[in-house]
């Protein structure tokens, strides 16, 4: 919570057919992390990328894979990611009885990647409480996942200040990241609140000049977030 943010685009958005350069695009620009967004279809009503991709994503460049899996049996495949070379692996709380998403965390770590714990726009931020000690990072939904390109749901930064607050109250500093239509009118909103990572797809890779794009987005959420913490040290 309230570490320097880090823009962590998501290929999702990039061109397939180019994906070497896109990444490259991206590194140069400075971005924090290659945010990996993987569908199953039945967890969500999508399908996108899986294994082999993020073999190769993890050959091709030295930014870490943020792995967020939107899938329905994230026990079964974790290892899968973990072989593939994904530096941090998020599930989702939704998906895992308490039982079974303590033993996800615990297995994430146990093969010395960062665990992180994703929630749905509508689901209580009471859902994070059986790991909130353990993981690395919380990953707040700012739409409902399932496709890129979609609107920032208005409000979400509450979610964010929410997830804050259960933090400190736990004597715990997570990474917070925000995914979904953060650009650069959103990014200050979840940022003033904590929030270190955002999620950026369209954002950057739909723009004339998606390095400048995301530059401007990781400006935009660092002034928002300067402000937040004059205010709070005043």
């Amino acid at each position: 919570m309230f570490q320097p943010v880090a823009i962590a685009p998501s290929i999702l958005s990039a061109n397939f057919m180019d994906l070497n350069h896109d990444i490259k695009l991206i590194e140069d620009a400075g971005a924090g992390w290659v945010h990996v967004d993987v569908m199953d279809g039945h967890f969500v009503p999508n399908l996108t990328m899986g294994v082999p991709l993020v073999k190769q994503l993890a050959k091709s460049t030295t930014l870490p894979l943020d792995v967020h899996l939107m899938i329905a049996n994230p026990l079964e495949q974790l290892p899968w990611f973990i072989e593939a070379g994904a530096h941090s692996l998020t599930v989702h709380a939704e998906a895992l009885g308490v039982s079974e998403l303590v033993e996800a965390v615990a297995l994430i770590h146990d093969a010395g990647c960062a665990a992180g714990v994703s929630i749905k726009p509508h689901t209580p931020v009471e859902a994070l409480l059986p790991v909130i000690k353990d993981v690395d990072m919380v990953l707040i939904m700012s739409v409902e996942p399932g496709f890129s390109g979609q609107g920032y749901i208005q409000g979400s930064e509450e979610k964010v200040a929410q997830v804050v607050d259960l933090c400190r109250s736990m004597g715990v500093a997570p990474l917070i990241e925000v995914d979904g239509g953060i650009g650069v009118t959103t990014a200050p909103l979840v940022a003033a609140q904590g929030a270190d990572v955002l999620v950026c797809g369209n954002a950057v890779y739909a723009a004339e000049d998606p390095a400048r794009a995301l530059q401007e987005v990781q400006q935009a959420a660092e002034a928002a977030r300067e402000v937040a913490l004059a205010q709070q040290e005043a």
